[in-house]
């Protein structure tokens, strides 16, 4: 395994104990829970939606009632993927400030890496989340990746509210081409 596979592995399990001591407890009073999708877009595979909407049609049968605008107004269909916006994911418990089917497989991926997930190396993380502490963050980060790392962070430049935080070996010099970035998280 390579330098650069294992500070992504070490990033992504940083994030992931980031979300479970921090962004998932917070989930219960958030003013403005993520499920609701008032702001966020949700992409969903035919699975996810077939379940969630608890839909009994074909694949096909189901696009074409999108595509006729009778289908759930919440839904657009793209690329072979589902978008959900504007209405509560059915998988949200409001009473409860909860996901139904968290910890399960059915469970889209964005809801996984929202609001902070590993990229190449470095951490994305979306501040549209109120759990998030940019400088809490950083330190786990630090904590993890050790004091022969820096950390350098840097907004989107069309997108404000996503903070890239860069790990970068000390005493290394920033790289000058740009670098496939995965895309921007949709959740």
């Amino acid at each position: 395994m390579s330098a650069r596979q294992r500070l992504a592995q070490q990033l992504a399990a940083a994030l992931a104990a980031y979300q479970e001591s921090t962004v998932i407890p917070h989930c219960a009073v958030c003013a403005k829970p993520c499920c609701r999708l008032d702001t966020l877009v949700l992409e969903l595979e035919w699975k996810q939606v077939k379940i969630l909407w608890k839909l009994d049609e074909s694949r096909p049968a189901f696009d074409r009632r999108l595509a006729s605008g009778k289908g759930p107004e919440e839904i657009r269909e793209g690329d072979g993927l589902y978008y959900i916006h504007s209405k509560p994911c059915p998988a949200y418990d409001d009473a409860g400030h909860a996901c139904r089917i968290y910890g399960q497989e059915i469970k889209p991926a964005g809801c996984s890496d929202f609001p902070v997930y590993e990229d190449q190396g470095s951490v994305i993380a979306d501040l549209r989340c109120e759990a998030v502490d940019i400088d809490g963050l950083v330190a786990a980060v630090a904590k993890v990746v050790g004091p022969e790392f820096r950390i350098v962070r840097s907004a989107d430049k069309d997108f404000s509210f996503l903070v890239t935080l860069s790990v970068r070996k000390v005493g290394s010099t920033p790289p000058t081409g740009k670098r496939s970035r995965r895309p921007k998280p949709t959740l």
